[in-house]
């Protein structure tokens, strides 16, 4: 079906994708764009893509997120449309490797020099640590390899959402905060729009269900589970001073692939941010059943940030091997940053194979944030039936699954509350 230009389109969701989305179809001439979004305040506080800063980088396997990501990136650049956004530091991506091995970083490299990325290949553990300020204590990089990517970096992720919910208004498209939607709405003869938990009833000839990890639990009866999963991803903080902070300013960002740690230099608030990318951890209780849901300082305002005590040590441990002084800092704050993901790392872009009136937009897997720019336009695509036929079979709920998601190893673990750390925790040991 293509839906004319004057129809009404609901989005379900104010992050990533949904917002995104919107910004692309009105940019299109779609003139009746209405975003709902169950947080009262925009963007979500316990949204992924709301946070301190995410990745930016084009080092994929995959050619097509590669290309994708440069895409992006130009838009980064322009700072007319995202202000300060976008910081430049180059990404440093390390990996595993040995004979007869290739690694999703060597794979990423190929892709990177393949497109014309400014890259430098890092060969040892002298070459690695010459990246970083001489006033920079770093970990001895034993046995390491990996390469720069200087044309990447990371966006502070809070402010760009904002931005892009910005360009929806501006465009006169609708975005309402606290609005739930509990419901489609449906006739014999079709789709009629959604309803939120307040009674609302908002019509609308097309939904976009672009509600990140919560809309596996959402919308039970659309049967996405096989294909999302929402997952929770450790990270933790260190709050430096404005001295200790101008030491680590312009440092690169440092993805470890091999085990999954990441972290960012300070931000203006002088605020260190790291994370592992991982399998992650599944949440089920009484009310949600099989499927896992989110559980964020919305839904557990006293626990809902805190991590695993394993998982904040592990934290430890592997900043000790980049930057070894800063072990001895506190952690200021630890958030799970809950991910929608599927089973081989591509999204879940298209229309519902029961229901054509019904497109769904997630499953970034941790990796979309960067996308913000231009993300939306694959789902435009797919509004307009102009999606390439390559890329409604990459991203099709009823795909069948080939691999794996090479980025990062394991299973999702199930979340024990149990578990968490103590305040005690949080100091160096």
């Amino acid at each position: 079906m293509v839906l004319l230009k004057h129809e009404k389109v609901v989005i379900v969701g104010a992050g990533c994708f949904g917002i995104s989305t919107a910004y692309h179809l009105l940019q299109r001439g779609y003139t009746d764009v209405t975003v709902l979004d169950r947080s009262t305040v925009l963007p979500a506080p316990d949204a992924a893509s709301n946070d301190l800063n995410r990745v930016v980088r084009s080092s994929y396997d995959d050619a097509f997120y590669a290309r994708l990501a440069r895409e992006a990136i130009l838009s980064w650049k322009d700072r007319k449309a995202w202000g300060d956004t976008y910081h430049e530091s180059g990404v440093v991506v390390l990996g595993d490797s040995g004979p007869g091995k290739e690694t999703y970083a060597d794979k990423s490299l190929q892709n990177d020099i393949a497109m014309g990325a400014t890259v430098k290949v890092l060969k040892d553990s002298n070459a690695i640590r010459s990246l970083f300020p001489p006033q920079v204590n770093t970990g001895s990089f034993e046995n390491c390899a990996g390469y720069l990517n200087s044309d990447g970096g990371w966006a502070n992720a809070g402010q760009g959402l904002a931005i892009m919910i910005g360009k929806v208004r501006d465009l006169s498209g609708k975005v309402v905060p606290g609005k739930s939607v509990v419901k489609i709405l449906r006739e014999e003869d079709g789709l009629t729009g959604v309803e939120c938990s307040d009674g609302t009833v908002v019509e609308a000839s097309l939904v976009i269900i672009a509600s990140g990890s919560w809309t596996p639990s959402l919308f039970p009866e659309l049967g996405l589970e096989s294909m999302c999963l929402a997952t929770g991803q450790c990270v933790a903080m260190i709050q430096l001073s404005d001295s200790e902070a101008d030491v680590y300013r312009d440092c690169p960002v440092v993805v470890d692939f091999s085990s999954g740690f990441y972290i960012f230099p300070p931000n203006a608030g002088n605020v260190v941010k790291m994370a592992f990318h991982s399998a992650g951890f599944t949440h089920f209780d009484e009310t949600n059943g099989t499927i896992s849901t989110p559980r964020t300082l919305t839904s557990n305002p006293t626990d809902g940030l805190l991590i695993p005590r394993d998982s904040l040590q592990d934290m430890r441990t592997y900043l000790g091997k980049i930057y070894p002084d800063l072990t001895r800092k506190p952690f200021s704050a630890t958030r799970l940053c809950w991910y929608n993901d599927s089973p081989d790392g591509n999204w879940v872009i298209g229309r519902h194979p029961k229901n054509q009136n019904i497109i769904i937009a997630t499953g970034g897997s941790g990796h979309a944030y960067k996308f913000l720019p231009v993300i939306g336009s694959l789902v435009a695509d797919v509004v307009a039936d102009e999606l390439k036929a390559e890329l409604v079979a990459k991203f099709a709920l009823d795909r069948v699954i080939s691999q794996v998601d090479a980025s990062r190893s394991g299973a999702a673990k199930k979340l024990d509350i149990n578990t968490f750390y103590s305040i005690e925790d949080l100091q160096p040991r």
